[in-house]
């Protein structure tokens, strides 16, 4: 009688232990299935904030290229998808080696800039523009120098132009009333010989790397970072 009556109280034991795991596994069957479907949600997330950027690159790219397309074979410039824009002809920019303005690159700033600035900053893309970059770029020789030499002198007088750059838009009137806004979004960025401009045949245009572009980012990425770091 006591053998069968200890034979119950294990099966009662076992039984107990069964209900147990069956509910742990319920549990975490749960907050898997919690885990999958806020996983979702956030890679929805990501998915609509890169397609509404995506739109808006389209549609800035489009407003720019509307806004500019009659100047640019006078200017020497080329408008990308990228959004950036280059000026291309280093004989209207600068004279080489030196880092002020040349007068027919500072008219065509000051014709230049209060319109695409009208646009960046204009209600329908400000809130979405997080840096406004002015990159300059060199080819990649300097005369007499070895390769290292000339990479560091070509990465002060890039950082040198886009500082002349930078000041002289600065100080144009129709500028003044974004300044606060051009001041926390614009940024002067050197780039020695780093990103040259290659010829059909592959090799260095360097005519062609010596140039100034105007290049946008928007705060895409940032959102979609802060989307995956609350996912975290």
């Amino acid at each position: 009688m006591r053998n069968h009556e200890e034979h119950i109280e294990q099966e009662e034991h076992w039984v107990s232990v069964s209900d147990l795991m069956a509910g742990l596994m319920m549990v975490f069957l749960l907050i898997a299935i919690v885990f999958m479907v806020n996983a979702e949600r956030e890679r929805n997330k990501v998915r609509d904030v890169a397609v509404l950027y995506d739109l808006l690159r389209t549609q800035l790219y489009q407003d720019l290229l509307t806004e500019f397309a009659p100047n640019l074979e006078e200017w020497g410039a080329e408008i990308n998808p990228d959004l950036s824009i280059r000026f291309g002809r280093p004989e209207l920019i600068f004279d080489k080696g030196e880092n002020e303005l040349k007068t027919g690159f500072e008219d065509i700033l000051q014709d230049f800039f209060p319109r695409y600035l009208g646009i960046i900053a204009s209600s329908k893309y400000r809130d979405d523009i997080a840096e406004v970059r002015i990159e300059g770029h060199t080819s990649s020789g300097w005369l007499g120098r070895a390769e290292d030499a000339a990479y560091s002198l070509n990465m002060g007088l890039s950082q040198e132009r886009t500082r002349s750059t930078l000041d002289y838009l600065l100080l144009l009137p129709e500028v003044q009333q974004e300044k606060v806004w051009l001041k926390a979004h614009m940024t002067a960025n050197g780039l020695s010989s780093s990103k040259p401009i290659q010829g059909a045949d592959g090799e260095e245009d360097r005519e062609r790397s010596r140039r100034v572009e105007f290049r946008l980012r928007t705060d895409a990425e940032s959102r979609i970072a802060a989307i995956l770091e609350s996912y975290q």
